[in-house]
């Protein structure tokens, strides 16, 4: 009689993380797009029920179902395998190694063409009150029409090198290395850079937010809002 062998406890503890840690990417995405479960199970056709056990750690998905969350949730399924490597389960949940940081613009679904800056993720999760990440601007980059956003929360940034022009109402101001910012996110607002040089800033924000589900647009010839007309927006 074959006596079942112990899987042994480093690789239980490891799966166990494993998926948890899938399960909480995809409740913070599914967050970021505004969904809920029964919106999820409709897009997917699975369970309301398997999926809040998927998102508990309680249950392991297919690699099938996992793909089919990912087209659902419009993110690439990679997303939700975070590359933390780490000494112990406090280091893998919560550093990010350089060389591991998350292309944001995977999450919001515009590349650096449609969006005119390139952001990676410093935070080790977007599940928190507020997350952080690392903004590069190429020269003369901006998004095409310079739209505004709008949204709840507030932001916060930290000029590491070049100019930014931050344009806040119809105020425009320009940020140099080691200026800093913060600001409530109802007030309509842009970043761009006009200069020769590539500008970076580490910035935060709350909530969790998507650019192209933000953007406050005016027609070609409509003058930008100006600080007056904030209250009727």
């Amino acid at each position: 009689m074959a006596v079942a062998q112990k899987r042994p406890a480093q690789n239980v503890t490891a799966l166990a993380e494993s998926l948890i840690s899938l399960g909480s990417e995809m409740r913070q995405v599914r967050k970021a797009r505004t969904m809920t479960l029964k919106d999820l199970s409709a897009a997917t056709g699975v369970s309301v029920s398997h999926l809040s056990a998927i998102e508990r750690g309680a249950a392991n998905p297919s690699v099938d179902l996992v793909y089919r969350v990912a087209e659902a949730l419009s993110i690439s399924s990679d997303w939700f395998f975070a590359r933390r490597a780490g000494q112990g389960p406090m280091e893998r949940a919560y550093v990010v190694r350089r060389q591991n940081r998350r292309d944001l613009n995977k999450l919001y679904g515009e590349g650096s063409q449609t969006l005119g800056l390139t952001d990676e993720l410093l935070s080790s999760s977007i599940g928190g009150s507020f997350f952080m990440g690392l903004a590069t601007y190429e020269p003369h980059s901006s998004r095409p029409g310079h739209p505004m956003y709008q949204h709840e929360g507030e932001q916060h940034g930290y000029i590491l090198s070049g100019e930014l022009e931050l344009q806040i109402a119809d105020e425009k101001i320009t940020l140099r290395q080691g200026d800093s910012y913060s600001f409530p996110t109802e007030i309509i607002h842009n970043a761009r850079n006009v200069t020769d040089q590539r500008c970076q800033l580490i910035w935060s924000i709350s909530p969790v937010t998507i650019p192209k589900d933000v953007v406050v647009a005016f027609g070609a010839d409509a003058p930008e809002p100006r600080a007056a007309e904030l209250e009727q927006t």
